[in-house]
């Protein structure tokens, strides 16, 4: 038996869990279409492998610890069945005439959580309610509105006690996310990208479980993650331009060596201060190095770690693409310390700095960061045009 490259990141510690970003209805579909362009020697191999991640017959033996989504991913959801979410828009609207095309889009979206939830939830009840859970996220245009997003984190907890409300990583996300923690609800942090950010959700987390327990809240299906989007905090920010301007030569190996330092200084400062939340990491890529060497160092950099790794479908498949290209895993790249030169010439970048010092930012600067302002503009328009398709089905 040959194990996919996740799984063996995955033998490189017991407590690291490898997550499907997508919703868990859209997985057989894409399976299919994936074994169906599989060469001839690899088909049963990849079958095998991809059948251990997920079988829906068997929710509960799956190798996925856990599922998240996002607005363009839910969109796909949508796109792969247009009959199915033209029906169900049509009977909201029916049994719920007073409700404006906003309404029925939260309704479908909340239905659309509940689904995925359900289906995993074999695993939730078979681990002890350690695994087995799915992020819903409230709405990307409204990062910075604090009583909407708490209205929306509340009716997406309400679909499953195995649901996790996705918060923005913004002033009034953090403060939705102390609220939501207070009433034992679980919670991921996204749109996020700097160690200001994370130690401000730790406090956020530590404060809500405080009121928690003060209150004797039943904390028993609780959980927390920190969502660390790897290649957006290089790519999608300031930090290629800060250093065109600057006239500094900024190679991809340079970019990936400064993610490589936020997070771990993230993850090894809530190791140090013992913080129930677990690191999670999305937005991996496939790439060559500056020696021509295929690697992914999102997950290479970091193998040995604990923490969770949430993987699209379209990496998963450039991971099986490319799985004997791969150099073996190092248990003990966790440890590694990340390029101090590469370091020592990132911080001439503003926009590095705020990432990567404890005090880079204040909260009322998160949501202005380039990152956060890239990746919420970009799931706002996924959400605007999943809102477009709903008014498009209820105008028939």
């Amino acid at each position: 038996m040959t194990k996919h490259v996740l799984e063996q990141l995955a033998d490189t510690n017991s407590d690291a869990e490898i997550w499907w970003d997508s919703s868990p209805l859209v997985y057989p579909s894409w399976k299919d279409e994936t074994l169906a362009a599989a060469p001839d020697a690899k088909r049963g191999e990849w079958e095998a492998q991809l059948t251990r991640l997920y079988d829906p017959d068997a929710p509960a033996e799956m190798g996925f610890r856990g599922v998240t989504t996002n607005p363009p991913l839910s969109l796909q959801a949508v796109q792969l069945d247009p009959e199915g979410w033209t029906k169900l828009v049509k009977d909201i609207a029916k049994d719920n005439p007073g409700l404006d095309v906003e309404g029925v889009y939260w309704k479908m979206y909340l239905h659309l959580v509940k689904l995925g939830a359900d289906v995993i939830r074999p695993k939730f009840e078979a681990s002890g309610y350690n695994y087995g859970m799915l992020s819903g996220q409230v709405d990307p245009r409204f990062v910075t509105d604090g009583e909407a997003m708490l209205e929306q984190g509340l009716s997406i907890a309400a679909q499953g006690d195995n649901v996790m409300v996705k918060l923005p990583g913004s002033k009034e996300g953090y403060e939705v996310l102390e609220e939501l923690t207070a009433r034992g609800i679980s919670t991921n942090n996204t749109t996020s990208f700097a160690v200001a950010q994370y130690a401000r959700c730790r406090a956020a987390v530590t404060a809500g479980l405080q009121r928690a327990k003060a209150a004797g809240v039943d904390l028993s299906k609780w959980r927390s993650v920190i969502t660390h989007m790897s290649s957006r905090l290089g790519e999608k920010g300031d930090w290629k331009a800060q250093a065109a301007q600057r006239g500094i030569d900024l190679s991809l190996d340079e970019i990936r060596d400064g993610e490589e330092a936020v997070l771990k200084r993230a993850y090894w400062h809530g190791k140090e201060i013992g913080h129930p939340s677990k690191m999670l990491q999305c937005s991996m890529r496939v790439e060559k190095d500056k020696d021509g060497n295929t690697v992914s160092r999102h997950i290479q950099d970091f193998a040995g770690s604990d923490m969770v790794y949430t993987c699209p479908p379209s990496y998963i498949k450039q991971l099986m693409d490319v799985e004997d290209d791969l150099a073996p895993f190092d248990p003990k790249a966790i440890e590694r310390e990340p390029n101090k030169a590469s370091i020592d010439k990132l911080m001439k970048l503003p926009a590095f700095r705020q990432a990567y010092e404890f005090e880079g930012m204040k909260p009322n600067e998160f949501a202005q960061y380039g990152s956060f302002q890239a990746t919420a503009t970009e799931f706002a328009t996924a959400t605007r045009a999943t809102v477009d398709f709903v008014r498009k089905v209820m105008e028939g």
